[in-house]
């Protein structure tokens, strides 16, 4: 039998990957990649899953195609991800590009995707595109950087982390801090959550108090999205169980409002949010009237805070540009900044450094590491990965179980 050439490409946060991927898929790769352009491809990634999910709701026989009674939307995202894989195997393409499958999973579905990915190599031709050189599989032999749209395939160098990039600023004074007096932020006691008679969490006990700093972690399905509207101040569950938020019981007669100023809140689905033409500055003023795009005329003083968060993270050239033309990783940075712009007492970055290339990962989290140096803010960070550039004081842990996850604290 033929030995199979897999390929792994290593992209840079600054390449088109969707314009990358289509001359994979139309045939009009160059140099070593055109071996490529007289088979046939299909695409497994989180969009391709996401398009056919839409597809479902449009025609209900699409399901049929996945060989299965149930559709692709009725899975958790460790399953939609086995699922759709085995539908792009029956295609019986002559290569599948597989983007980022690691992304967004737990540890353990990640190890089931790596050893499904060599057992498909055995029989199928694989391109890996990857933003994490450590997300490469042990199988390939044949391995490429892409730093640009002129996808030139280079020659991959170690990973080297951007050392003190903000070592000579610090974080601007706020204009008008957020302040709560008291020590701890929320408190959480024996408090558990169920849907549909469906244990969801099980006996939770957490407190997290000023200049706190948490890893939130936990497999794929565990609660941690349900753990988090709750400390928000979202889910009605809360009512009638011992959960404090910034010292007001849940149920009490508390206004939604009075919690959420206290919270700067960060995920990747608000990147999809500012799809106008919003300039950077414009979009980081907007955090101090917590609305997506500007309606209010800023103050001078306003103005000037943004100006010098830009001028730490190095956007101040790109001001007057729309945020929706900036890179990945210079969005991510700019929501952050949007987030703690106010300096609220609880700070919540939810998979702050999913999707990025590896410096970009670097350079968030020496960003993060600054936050964490603020001592009347908590951080609670959110993430599946445990980078060894963010340094938490303690984790907590959610693992199910068929009552409902139960949390432990890890330091």
């Amino acid at each position: 039998m033929e030995q199979l050439e897999h390929w792994g490409i290593f992209l840079s946060n600054q390449v088109d990957k969707n314009a990358f991927i289509e001359t994979l898929l139309s045939g009009t790769s160059s140099s070593q990649l055109s071996t490529f352009n007289t088979k046939k491809g299909i695409l497994f990634s989180d969009i391709a899953i996401d398009n056919f999910i839409k597809k479902e709701y449009q025609y209900d026989a699409v399901a049929t195609a996945l060989e299965t009674t149930r559709k692709l939307s009725t899975y958790s995202s460790g399953e939609r991800k086995k699922v759709f894989l085995n539908y792009c195997i029956n295609q019986k393409p002559d290569f599948i590009i597989v983007d980022n499958p690691l992304d967004h999973l737990d540890q353990n579905s990640r190890n089931t995707i790596r050893i499904t990915l060599e057992e498909l190599a055995q029989k199928t031709q694989l391109i890996l595109l990857v933003n994490r050189q450590s997300d490469f599989p042990s199988f390939l032999l044949k391995k490429a950087h892409i730093k640009d749209n002129s996808f030139v395939l280079d020659e991959i160098n170690p990973v080297l982390s951007e050392q003190n990039i903000f070592e000579a600023n610090r974080i601007p004074t706020p204009l008008n801090p957020v302040v709560f007096a008291e020590e701890v932020l929320i408190k959480m006691k024996n408090l558990c959550v169920s849907y549909n008679e469906k244990p969801i969490l099980n006996d939770i006990n957490w407190t997290i108090k000023k200049g706190d700093f948490w890893h939130l972690l936990g497999p794929n399905g565990s609660g941690k999205s349900t753990l988090l509207s709750l400390i928000t101040g979202d889910n009605t569950k809360g009512y009638g169980q011992d959960l404090y938020l910034f010292g007001m019981k849940k149920g009490s007669g508390e206004n939604i409002w009075d919690i959420k100023k206290n919270i700067g809140y960060f995920s990747t689905a608000m990147t999809e949010l500012f799809q106008k033409n919003d300039s950077l500055e414009n979009m980081i003023l907007s955090g101090f009237f917590d609305s997506i795009g500007l309606y209010t005329q800023p103050t001078d003083l306003q103005k000037n805070i943004v100006a010098q968060w830009l001028d730490l993270i190095h956007l101040s050239s790109l001001k007057n540009k729309p945020f929706k033309t900036l890179s990945l990783s210079q969005q991510r940075l700019a929501l952050i900044v949007r987030a703690v712009i106010k300096h609220p007492p609880l700070l919540i970055l939810d998979e702050a450094v999913e999707g990025l290339d590896d410096e970009n990962v670097a350079m968030v989290a020496q960003l993060i590491t600054l936050l964490s140096q603020q001592p009347n803010m908590a951080i609670l960070y959110v993430s599946h990965r445990i980078e060894p550039n963010i340094i938490p004081n303690a984790i907590y842990e959610l693992t199910p179980n068929e009552n409902g996850s139960r949390g432990k604290i890890r330091i």
